[in-house]
């Protein structure tokens, strides 16, 4: 997901709200709706209270009636229904699908079980990140991915490039895009037993970054169980014509604990997991390993190189790189992206490029890049915000606990 600061856009525009008229607000703060994209289910989230603004060219709801931090608390205690249609999904096609692929991202495709996935990242020459995508190995000659709203024009430019390259040699690749298809994340401990309800196949078989292509409220869906909270929990890609109505059983069947929620939450929900946000903790001038993504890199790809900036990265691999990124907990206001990171002597070591409250730990949270010595846990660092200093401390990630299913 790309965008910064929709938790710090959200508190704003719910006090705005409460204080001034509801009209104005919507024409001083935000861009025409007829400049805006919508996903069909536009009107849906209008009639439940969403408030919609402008991101990566979509209108979306950044919240609904909830506040952010209890929106944010609910999808731990109960469950979230988000809708990311603004996400590009496509599938690409043919005998050498994944050997192409493997040409552009970092993951060892091939090595993927049929059915399962992985979190990669599509690399520029110089090793940096063009996007981080969550790819699925549907089949041998059939790979599924979804890459980011704000990516979408550069990333399929890139594709398409280098896949007419790869097809004049003789390549056996084509694509097609989900345009025609929505995609609903419904994430939270009670996503699972909720979505039982609407579909035959037992999901207690199904594993975290397993994909299925199956029935689901009548519709013909894809399903992955991942998700961008931290929380067990699904990706469900909907005929867009079925959308509106899966939407609906969904939260009827949880008997109103699943709650939708917006892009606001979504920002905290990430956070907290310490999962990156292109745009801000990743640009194309990070490397995975600078990133603290080495994990993504597979092994066989270590040994082998063969996508885009390779020698950077597996030199980076072998020698250690020059910045990494860390967790953070800070004192004082909460620290913004671009704030600066000092070491205690006042010099500067690096900078902020995701933070806000916690809405669980009830504290102070954030994310950012120092330069390599500076990243272990427990060390002491000054946070500036708005030109004053405050304590800060280095800590892993997640800062909350992941509870992806996977197999005991």
């Amino acid at each position: 997901m790309r965008g910064g600061g929709l938790w710090q856009l959200g508190q704003s525009i719910t006090r705005r709200l409460s204080q001034t008229d509801k009209k104005t607000i919507t024409r001083r703060c935000f861009a025409s709706e007829s400049d805006l994209k919508k996903t069909v289910l536009y009107d849906f989230h209008v009639a439940h209270g969403g408030k919609m603004v402008p991101f990566a060219g979509w209108s979306m709801p950044i919240q609904y009636k909830d506040s952010i931090m209890d929106s944010t608390l609910n999808c731990r205690e109960n469950g979230s229904l988000f809708d990311v249609s603004h996400m590009c999904g496509l599938s690409l096609k043919g005998k050498d699908c994944i050997p192409f692929l493997e040409t552009l991202v970092v993951a060892d495709v091939a090595g993927l079980a049929p059915g399962t996935g992985s979190l990669t990242v599509f690399t520029n020459e110089k090793g940096g990140a063009i996007d981080d995508s969550v790819i699925t190995k549907v089949t041998n000659d059939h790979i599924y991915l979804v890459v980011n709203a704000g990516c979408r024009d550069k990333d399929l430019a890139h594709i398409e490039e280098h896949m007419k390259a790869f097809k004049s040699k003789g390549g056996d690749v084509s694509w097609h895009i989900h345009d025609e298809r929505s995609l609903l994340a419904l994430q939270g401990p009670l996503a699972a037993p909720v979505l039982q309800h609407l579909m035959k196949e037992d999901l207690s078989k199904i594993y975290f970054s397993d994909f299925r292509v199956l029935e689901i409220n009548g519709a013909q869906c894809y399903l992955t169980r991942t998700g961008y909270t931290g929380e067990d929990g699904f990706e469900i890609s909907v005929p867009s014509e079925n959308a509106v109505d899966l939407a609906k059983a969904i939260l009827d069947k949880s008997e109103g604990k699943v709650r939708l929620t917006g892009l606001g939450a979504r920002d905290s929900l990430r956070l907290e997991a310490g999962l990156c946000l292109y745009g801000n903790d990743m640009e194309q001038h990070i490397t995975p390993v600078e990133a603290g993504l080495t994990w993504a890199i597979g092994k066989r790809r270590r040994a082998e190189g063969g996508f885009l900036g390779a020698e950077v990265i597996l030199k980076q691999i072998a020698e250690g790189p020059s910045i990494r990124r860390i967790g953070l907990f800070s004192t004082g206001p909460p620290a913004r992206s671009h704030s600066e990171i000092q070491d205690d002597k006042g010099q500067n070591i690096g900078e902020v490029t995701s933070g806000g409250f916690s809405p669980c730990l009830k504290k102070n949270i954030a994310m950012g890049y120092v330069k390599s010595g500076f990243h272990k846990a427990g060390s002491k660092v000054k946070i500036v915000v708005r030109g004053k200093s405050y304590d800060g401390s280095v800590t892993k990630m997640p800062f909350v606990p992941t509870k992806y299913y996977k197999p005991t």
